[in-house]
Order: structure tokens, then C-alpha cells, then sequence
């Protein structure tokens, strides 16, 4: 899209809040961004200002822009933070690490609660405790709330009829309100008192433990009284994490934020209850936002994901009103955000403070490291290839078979240079008869480019770049399915694995690329990937057939050879798996049969 046809488009933006997609040439997004007034914070990219080298490289890039307008900027900040989930835009500061930590869940809503572990939290429907990180085990919290206090654990439904108590009730652990051993009232308060331990109350829970621990000993049960008194360790654990000049109700997260224009890292310091939780640290690329739009994004994102405190501590300058917002609507409840000046907060500020700095130097040089072997080497694909676009996505494909039976295609998916697994698809190949790769190949792609264009396509999206194993004949065949589907607009190339070639549909000659570089590195990797998820899959249909099946295709192999491999590995997996030496090892087998068992599973 030209120049002028922007400088059109500008003058139609409202007054109004929304987000903002910024695109590139090939209509690729590279940016979102939310705004109060969307007529002036996207005209500001437009302006002939000096710009951060970031922001700079990003308006290079602008091919063209949309925008939604939403009811406020509430909405425009939890849209922006889905677009921004959605596209993994390349200019935009994104939490690539969605690891989630155990929460204790006691469903408070139903007239037995039940106490739980889950990663999961849905707001409304019980009372949570966590997130649970190293060195605190939820399982070991949930064991000693089941022994004291007597809380079910199951998912048992308790109705008018009286049912039989199960093995927990008479282990203690449970009070049985399935079979009607305890009433609602005397149950809901056992409840509370769980509660109170599992808001960091421990010193009742304690003193019980001591008691039974004391009974178990007397009765010379040792190892019951060992594994009391290992639970009573574990709460002296934690409370030695107790800060002190910090009140018992105070659950807030402390977050340091730092970047040096180009890398970005944040630091967080969890506490529940007073307790120090733990702590975590993340590394991110700066984004093309100003810092405190960055900070506000990244908030956006981990708390999408993550239970909201009740207290956020920082020092870090964004918009505090817009995130109170964001945080109140998503949690129902109002979040404090604290800036402290001295004071047990303002010393767990500064310790953040200080793991953020150091974790942001010591990651720098592995970011820079990682980009070199992903976004890097898929600009250095580009070049390499002459490829016609940046493969922001690249989609690879492997048949595996043996002798044409369970014949099975693999799609593995890298985005900017990395495995993408949630994308990954497989085949089941279905109008091929006998081993024909080539066949096999082109039915997976002939299924797979039919999507394009279709409702699928949200699903299923264009990549950029699709790369088979093989040679010149693989490529051959798939570049007939292309021409029978009309693709144009997707560039192809296939690695030959004998000699990492590439060949391209661009040059007789295959391109060689030097084994030491990074995109090299990655076309063997998304290579690998799809062999190994083929192989995986072929596996897992291979295996269900039975041994006499599998093991018959190969001359030599009768009935006593099964049966003493049978004998000596107990299952065809581990066979196939067998190197030659544990093969010939085997009574009746040999090296050369051995040779011919391992080169027939080789050929999966």
C-alpha cells in the first residue's frame, strides 16, 4: 500500500479508544498497540520525529494498519493483549514463558468443599491459595490439611443417601461426609480451620501434627511418626519464610521491571499470606513501545494467565488507573498498586530490583544467542534461499511407513525459527496403496493446502515457507500439488538429508549452506522435528498390531526368533529400539539377522 493511501487512512481515524494492528508487505502483523484516541497515537508513527531505533525499524515495515474501536480503553488494553496472544507480533514485548504454577483450590461454593490442586483459576468458584513455586509442595500442603483437619479430597457426590466411607475416612484423612459421619455444620467448621491454615495460620496444624506424631511413637509405628514429623518440618519451613514486618493478610506480588533498549527482563517476588512464595524471572525483547507501555503489556499478559493479588508492588512509571481497571474487571475485586518509599515493601522492591539487573545481564547474551539460531537464521533463510518473504512460518513434512502398511504424515510448524507444538498436525494416509512416498507426500499436502482459503484458514494459517525431507524428486511432487492448487505466493525448498542440501524450485543446482550456520542449523532442525513426530506417530499405529505382524516382514525372523526376542526385550517396542549388538546378544539370532532386524526398523 502506498504512502498516500496511509495518509488517507489517517484522516478517517476516530476519537475514539481501540486498538491498533500495524502490517507489513505481505500482511503479516507486526505490531498491536492500544490507545485512548486512536487519531492521535497512531499518527504519531506517521510523524517526521525522532524515533527509538525499535520504533524506527518498525515504521520501516508498515505496509498498512487497521484498527478496531472498542467502548473504552479497558477494552481496548484486554483486546490488545489477544491480538498480541493471537499473532506474536514481531515488534511487540511478549511473554514467550506461559509456565503456570500449582494453586490449592478449596470449592467453597458447595456445601462439603473440597480441597484440590489445580493450574487452573476460574474466579467465582472457590477460594485459592498460590501459586505454589520451588521448594513449597501443594501436594504435601493439601496431605497435612487432609490429616488435621479432615477435609475431603474427592469428587465424590454427596446426596440424602448415606454411602459407604471410603479408605480415606478410616485412615483419618477425611470425615466422611458422603456416608453422613459429620454433619454440614460440624464439617464447614473443620473448613474454616482449614482455611486458616492454608492462609499461613500453621502454628494450630503444627501442635496437632505433634500430637499425633507423639501417639504414632508410643505405639512404636515409627514410620507413621516419620512421616508426621516430616510434615511438621515442612511447616517450620515455611514459616521460617514468614516476613516478619509484613501483616498475615498481605498477599502481593513485587515486580521489577529493566531493559536496555534492546532486551527487556522483569523480576517478580511472590507473597501469600506474609510468606515468601518464591520468586521468577523473565527475559524479553524490548518491543517497539515506550517502557511503560512495554511494562503495562507485559502485566497484561502474565495476568491473563496468572491469579491477581490483592496487592501489586513496583516502582515502574505506566499507567496505573488503566491496569486497576483491566485488573478489577478481570479479577472482581479492587487490586492496590503500591510505590513504596521505605519499609518492608520498599526492601522487597529493591531486592527485585537487584535480580532483575543481574538477571537482565546475564540473559542478554543468551537472547542475543537464541535470536542468532531463530528469528536470525530465518532472515538469513531469506537471503540464503532468495526467498520471496520472511518465513515467519515454516511448516515441514516427513512420511514414515514401513513396506507401505501404516502409512502416517507429519506437519511440524516453526514460528520466527522456533518449534510451534501446538500447531503441529498429522496424517493418516489414506488413498495410497503400497510404498509410495511420493504419493503419500502429496496426498498430505494436497489435504493440507486445501484449507487455505477456507473458514480452516484461521486454523490452518498461510505459512510463508514450507520445507520437505528430501531431494529433488520430493520436491518435484509436492511442486505438482502447488500448481494443481495454484499456490504461488509460498515458497517451497526441500533438504536433502545426505549431504544438507537445499534444493529450490529456482535453480537446477542445490544451494549449500555452511554446516556451522544458524540457518542451516534450523532447516535441520524443523527437518528432524517432522521425522521424529512421523516416526512417533507411525510408532503408536504400528505398535497396535501384533508381534507376529510386525516382526514376519523380515526374512529370517519364524516363530522360535519371535519368541526368543519376545523373551528377551518383552515388547516390540523395545526391539525396535534395540541396537544390532543387543540384537545378535539373543539366542538363535546372530549379527546378520540382527543386521537386517536393526536396518528394517531403520527404515521407518
Amino acid at each position: 500500500m502506498g504512502e498516500s493511501v496511509i495518509r488517507e487512512k489517517l484522516k478517517l481515524l476516530p476519537d475514539a479508544p481501540g486498538v491498533y494492528i500495524m502490517l507489513d508487505a505481505d500482511g503479516a502483523v507486526i505490531y498491536v498497540g492500544k490507545a485512548r484516541v486512536l487519531k492521535n497515537r497512531v499518527r504519531q508513527y506517521f510523524h517526521a520525529s525522532l524515533k527509538s531505533p525499535k520504533v524506527q525499524a518498525m515504521v520501516e515495515n508498515i505496509a498498512d494498519f487497521s484498527y478496531v474501536v472498542t467502548p473504552s480503553e479497558v477494552d481496548a488494553l484486554s483486546l490488545e493483549n489477544t491480538y498480541i496472544k493471537k499473532y506474536k507480533p514481531k515488534y511487540n514485548i511478549l511473554l514467550k514463558d506461559d509456565k503456570t504454577y500449582p494453586y490449592i483450590k478449596v470449592t467453597t461454593r458447595e456445601a462439603f468443599p473440597r480441597i484440590l490442586i489445580t493450574r487452573r483459576v476460574k474466579r467465582g468458584d472457590g477460594k485459592y491459595f498460590g501459586p505454589f513455586m520451588a521448594g513449597t509442595s501443594a501436594k504435601d500442603i493439601v496431605d497435612v490439611a487432609a490429616k488435621v483437619y479432615r477435609v475431603r479430597t474427592c469428587s465424590v457426590k454427596i446426596g440424602d443417601r448415606a454411602q459407604k466411607p471410603c479408605l480415606e475416612y478410616h485412615l483419618g484423612r477425611c470425615g466422611a461426609p458422603c456416608a453422613h459421619c459429620i454433619s454440614e455444620r460440624d464439617y464447614a467448621v473443620q473448613v474454616e480451620r482449614a482455611l486458616a491454615f492454608l492462609g499461613g495460620d500453621y502454628e494450630e496444624a503444627a501442635a496437632m501434627l505433634a500430637e499425633k506424631m507423639a501417639v504414632f511413637a508410643a505405639r512404636e509405628e515409627f514410620e507413621l511418626a516419620l512421616e508426621y514429623r516430616n510434615r511438621i518440618e515442612m511447616l517450620s519451613r515455611l514459616g521460617e519464610k514468614r516476613i516478619t514486618a509484613m501483616p498475615r493478610d498481605v498477599d502481593a506480588d513485587v515486580w521489577a521491571f529493566e531493559t536496555n533498549g534492546l532486551y527487556a527482563a522483569a523480576s517478580m517476588l511472590i507473597t501469600r499470606g506474609g510468606i515468601m512464595q518464591g520468586s521468577r524471572s523473565f527475559s524479553l525483547d524490548a518491543g517497539a513501545g515506550e517502557r511503560g507501555e512495554n511494562f503495562l503489556s507485559f502485566l497484561t499478559q502474565y495476568y491473563s494467565a496468572h491469579e491477581l493479588p490483592h496487592e501489586i508492588v513496583c516502582d515502574e512509571p505506566f499507567d496505573e488507573a488503566l491496569f486497576a481497571g483491566y485488573a478489577e474487571r478481570r479479577a472482581g475485586r479492587k487490586v492496590t498498586i503500591t510505590r513504596p518509599k521505605f519499609g518492608v515493601r520498599r526492601e522487597l522492591l529493591d531486592m527485585a530490583a537487584g535480580n532483575v539487573k543481574e538477571y537482565l545481564e546475564k540473559s542478554v547474551s543468551a537472547i542475543a544467542h537464541k535470536n542468532d539460531m531463530t528469528t536470525g537464521a530465518c532472515e538469513r533463510l531469506k537471503t540464503l534461499l532468495h526467498l520471496t518473504r520472511y518465513p515467519k512460518r515454516m511448516e515441514c513434512y516427513d512420511i514414515s511407513n514401513i513396506s507401505g502398511v501404516d502409512k502416517v504424515g507429519s506437519m511440524v510448524v516453526f514460528t520466527d525459527g522456533e518449534a510451534d507444538k501446538m500447531l503441529y498436525r498429522r496424517f493418516r494416509i489414506r488413498t495410497v496403496e503400497g510404498a509410495n512416498d511420493f504419493a503419500s507426500l502429496q496426498e498430505a499436502l494436497r489435504r493440507r493446502l486445501a484449507k487455505l482459503g477456507t473458514e480452516e484458514e484461521e486454523r490452518f494459517a498461510r505459512p510463508q515457507l514450507i520445507v520437505i525431507d528430501g531431494g529433488r524428486g520430493q520436491l518435484s511432487a509436492v511442486r505438482e500439488i502447488f500448481e494443481e492448487a495454484g499456490i504461488s505466493d509460498i515458497d517451497l525448498v526441500a533438504l536433502a538429508k545426505k549431504e544438507e542440501e537445499v534444493y529450490t524450485l529456482f535453480s537446477d543446482e542445490p544451494v549449500r549452506i555452511d554446516r556451522r550456520d544458524y540457518a542451516l542449523k534450523t532447516l535441520q532442525r524443523i527437518r528432524d522435528e517432522a521425522h521424529r513426530f512421523a516416526v512417533t506417530y507411525f510408532r503408536s499405529l504400528h505398535s497396535k498390531r501384533n508381534l507376529a505382524s510386525v516382526l514376519d516382514e523380515i526374512d529370517g525372523v519364524g516363530k522360535e526368533k519371535r519368541t526368543a526376542l519376545m523373551r528377551a526385550f518383552g515388547d516390540i517396542d523395545k526391539i525396535m529400539h534395540a541396537s544390532e549388538a543387543e540384537l545378535a546378544a539373543v539366542a538363535g539370532i546372530g549379527p546378520a539377522l540382527a543386521a537386517r532386524i536393526r536396518a528394517h526398523f531403520e527404515a521407518l
